[in-house]
């Protein structure tokens, strides 16, 4: 008897941002698959496929945030259960797709005595069953080797990118801080020669968390459109710290673009008073309504993702997505 074998691809995702998966899902011409989550009254949380995915490539699609009473741990936890079901259930390959990765900001041993979560994030999605990550501007990009297995590190940069082409002339491309550099001057070189680079030398003050001190502009911004990039705005110290120094300085106007969007804390409020004209994020976390500020626009990283998860099910380059880029 002749067997033909077909490969099948299907999504799932957890309840942090199901609005996110489902646009994925659009893109890809397919139907989101439910994971037929259950909460028991306890907070523990159980996970049943509705359908078989025997023979399947699962990709299970979570951001790590905290959300409608749950926290990013939560989110985290939820997103290993429904991979280990996959796994349990005998998907071919599984691949956890983590719009934001939580944690990644502890990627190293600052000091003493501190853990390296990020790795620990990662060690626990292998031992899950995970064949294999995908993630939008992460941190830091040493966290693709904690993995054992690929990972497929994406930008949304194209997507902020045309954003900038479409709204702004002659802009300053402007790092909130000397890491962001390399990254700034990128996304100035591909806006053409009308774009020019600044950066805001910052300090932190020793034994403070959260806490950020612009100290000085390295570049001509008087008179110019100048467009912050970061790859998230958590509490929004620095880059409120940096719009107040750019407006010293002459700034016509001040954005703020960031892939990440998480806004905590004090993050609305000093929006708001800040002299920020747009604040530019992308959908890789969700926006709930009381963060949803009169001059924030929200950018779809849906169809990236799509493509990403199109090029790995058919064994193609992501990273020519990007042009490599997403590498450097």
């Amino acid at each position: 008897m002749e067997k033909v074998t077909t490969k099948r691809l299907a999504l799932y995702t957890g309840r942090t941002h199901p609005a996110l998966a489902q646009e994925v899902a659009t893109h890809l011409n397919i139907e989101l698959g439910n994971a037929n989550l259950v909460e028991f009254a306890n907070g523990e949380v159980r996970c049943s496929f509705n359908e078989s995915v025997r023979g399947t490539d699962v990709f299970v699609m979570q951001t790590h945030f905290g959300i409608d009473g749950r926290s990013v741990n939560d989110s985290i936890m939820e997103h290993l259960i429904m991979i280990d079901a996959a796994s349990r259930a005998s998907a071919k390959r599984i691949t956890a797709v983590c719009p934001f990765y939580g944690y990644a900001r502890q990627d190293r041993k600052a000091a003493g005595r501190e853990p390296i979560t990020a790795r620990l994030i990662a060690d626990m999605f292998k031992e899950a069953g995970a064949k294999r990550m995908i993630s939008i501007d992460l941190h830091s990009g040493q966290i693709q080797g904690f993995f054992d297995g690929p990972v497929d590190h994406l930008t949304a940069m194209p997507v902020l990118e045309q954003y900038v082409r479409d709204n702004a002339e002659s802009p300053v491309i402007v790092s909130p801080d000397a890491g962001r550099i390399k990254v700034a001057e990128r996304m100035a070189q591909h806006l053409g020669p009308d774009a020019d680079l600044a950066f805001i030398y910052k300090r932190r003050p020793k034994g403070t968390t959260n806490v950020a001190e612009a100290a000085e502009v390295m570049g001509d911004v008087a008179g110019r459109t100048c467009v912050l990039t970061d790859d998230m705005i958590d509490t929004g110290g620095t880059i409120v710290a940096a719009a107040e120094l750019l407006r010293k300085r002459g700034a016509k106007e001040v954005w703020a673009m960031a892939t990440h969007g998480l806004l905590s804390g004090p993050a609305v409020d000093r929006m708001k008073n800040a002299p920020i004209e747009r604040l530019v994020l992308t959908n890789s976390l969700p926006l709930p309504a009381e963060k949803q500020l009169a001059n924030v626009e929200i950018l779809s990283v849906a169809p990236l993702i799509a493509e990403a998860l199109g090029a790995v099910f058919d064994d193609t380059s992501v990273s020519d997505i990007f042009d490599g880029e997403n590498l450097a």
